[in-house]
């Protein structure tokens, strides 16, 4: 999907919602009506694992990674941000098929 797409409908679930568009919740919803599945992380550590981290164990795939308040985007092993977040902990993520 192309950018405007996808933040159209992601700012229609949060009006349908009644929250912003960057909450996890209405980002999340709208992830989950696209089809996608939410899959969690098993940490043994949580603060030990980092964004660089699920990009050595997921070298191909196209991923969105979410953190504890931002998203990271992973294609083919290379993570795509704003700001370098290599350092910081994924909380869950979403396979991209």
């Amino acid at each position: 999907m192309d950018w405007d797409s996808v933040y159209t409908g992601i700012v229609a679930q949060g009006f349908d919602m009644k929250d912003m568009p960057s909450s996890n919740r209405v980002w999340g919803t709208w992830l989950k009506e696209q089809g996608l599945e939410r899959r969690f992380l098993r940490l043994d550590c949580p603060d030990c694992y980092t964004v660089k981290d699920f990009c050595e164990e997921h070298p191909k795939g196209r991923y969105i990674v979410a953190l504890v308040e931002h998203v990271v985007a992973v294609v083919d092993g290379d993570y795509y941000d704003t700001w370098d977040s290599g350092d910081e902990a994924p909380q869950y993520y979403w396979e991209v098929e």
